[in-house]
């Protein structure tokens, strides 16, 4: 019964204690932690235009990419198999992403393709954030706050560049009718 018990404790221990020393710990909360607040960063962005996808959404997305790539790690996963876990995590996010963009049929309108693309980066953030790629994660996470904040107000004049891009999109049609009026206006 005692030799029962030792590999049992034996197996217990080896399933909850997988972290080999302390510097191991570290750097998984570093890079655990790196991930939730730059993925807070581009949430609050997000939050602050009134956008569905905020803060919480955002944070936890780049926990989960992050999550999902450091136990991969963890495993002795690297080249090829690393590769289909990060495969699979940009799958997965794409059907999150797609639950944020709504097209209004009667209207004929596509909102939330920016929020989804935010979430796609933020996905990307995780991923680099749990990799190690802590300094990667953060000129990501700064070029996406560049063109979620300032891309909208540099537009050449054209209504559909200096718009939000989470705004209502003209129906196809209607584009078209548009594209139709200004080549006869012209002619």
């Amino acid at each position: 019964m005692n030799e029962w018990l030792g590999n049992f404790w034996s197996g217990l221990t080896g399933d909850f204690f997988d972290i080999p020393d302390g510097s191991h710990v570290g750097q998984i909360v570093a890079r655990m932690l790196v991930a939730a607040v730059l993925g807070g960063v581009l949430g609050y962005e997000r939050e602050q235009k009134g956008k569905a996808a905020g803060m919480r959404t955002h944070i936890l997305v780049a926990l989960a990419a992050a999550f999902f790539i450091i136990p991969a790690q963890q495993a002795g996963l690297a080249g090829d198999a690393l590769s289909r876990v990060i495969q699979g995590i940009a799958a997965g996010v794409g059907f999150l992403g797609a639950g944020a963009i709504l097209k209004q049929s009667d209207q004929g309108l596509v909102i939330g393709l920016t929020t989804a693309a935010s979430l796609y980066f933020t996905t990307a953030i995780g991923i680099a954030a749990g990799m190690g790629r802590e300094v990667t994660a953060i000129l990501g996470t700064v070029l996406a706050l560049v063109v979620l904040r300032l891309v909208h107000h540099s537009g050449h004049g054209s209504d559909q560049s200096s718009r939000d891009q989470d705004a209502p999109m003209q129906p196809t049609e209607a584009r078209r009718d548009d594209n139709k009026a200004s080549r006869s206006d012209a002619a």
